[in-house]
């Protein structure tokens, strides 16, 4: 059987869309757990999150989608950094079990509530009238929008990575979770640093739901979804590890692509399959120190 290009690069980029968004939380949860040891399992539920809040400042306050995608972030952090004031923060220098007991929690409940109120069923979210249409690239129609979401994730992606590793802002929340005692010598508010980079990383997901409301449209199961298999992209590329993340979701999308074009029945399994082998070579995973 020969290769249908049209259809092989059609996945191709259905598995740089899903990357975009495997790059965009797993980031998220890498920057929660490098910098504050949290196993932050509400993850997928601030990303559904997110999506909701974009639907709302459409549908409620007439907000377009531009608006959206700077809002919802900040309002999802900011829900976020209270979540890590009033109960995350109770659980400092505890075992990771507990965090993650908690986040689990957090996300049973936020999920319930959302689909007590709205269903199962998704809730369409237009695509913002700049972004419509596509361009023709004679082996494939490529969407505006979707090429845009690949662009945009990769660009938030990367600022973050320079913004933690290569600033002084960055030095400085690395340096809170290896010594806060020292940290705090140089009079710098630790906790307030903490709970703005738990905000950040909620942040990051709710911008993922954001992008992907127009895309697979705003459900209250939307994270559920997806969180085991950004989980899953964490530990390929390193707990922790801001860049491991960012090559590990975009690599994995398209592993998954691939997977769906030459072996459908495998695509559900491939991102897990290549996780055991991972922990099996190299359990720190492909980018992440050894303990």
């Amino acid at each position: 059987m020969g290769i249908n290009t049209q259809a092989l690069m059609a996945q191709l980029l259905v598995g740089l869309i899903n990357g975009s968004f495997y790059a965009l939380l797993s980031l998220g949860l890498a920057v929660i757990f490098g910098m504050l040891n949290i196993i932050n399992f509400a993850h997928g539920a601030l990303y559904m999150m997110g999506a909701f809040v974009a639907y709302f400042l459409l549908s409620i306050f007439g907000l377009n989608y531009w608006f959206a995608l700077v809002l919802a972030p900040i309002i999802v952090g900011a829900f976020g950094m209270i979540l890590e004031r009033t109960m995350l923060q109770r659980l400092a220098g505890l075992d990771h079990l507990y965090g993650l007991l908690l986040t689990f929690g957090l996300a049973l409940i936020i999920q319930g509530v959302f689909q007590n109120f709205f269903g199962s069923s998704g809730l369409p979210y237009a695509i913002p009238t700049a972004l419509q249409g596509g361009t023709n690239l004679g082996f494939m129609f490529l969407p505006t929008y979707r090429a845009w979401v690949v662009v945009f994730s990769l660009t938030v992606c990367l600022l973050t990575w320079f913004l933690i590793e290569k600033t002084r802002l960055g030095a400085y929340l690395r340096a809170a979770t290896e010594n806060p005692t020292l940290v705090r010598a140089f009079g710098v508010n630790v906790p307030r640093m903490i709970t703005l980079t738990y905000g950040l990383g909620v942040g990051l997901a709710a911008l993922a739901g954001v992008l992907s409301a127009p895309i697979n449209q705003v459900r209250p199961l939307m994270g559920a979804d997806l969180i085991i298999v950004v989980f899953a992209v964490v530990v390929i590329g390193g707990m922790g590890s801001i860049m491991g993340s960012i090559v590990t979701g975009f690599m994995l999308g398209v592993l998954e692509g691939l997977t769906k074009y030459f072996y459908p029945e495998a695509s559900n399994t491939v991102v897990f399959v290549f996780m055991v082998l991972v922990l099996l070579l190299k359990p720190s995973g492909l980018t992440g120190r050894a303990a």
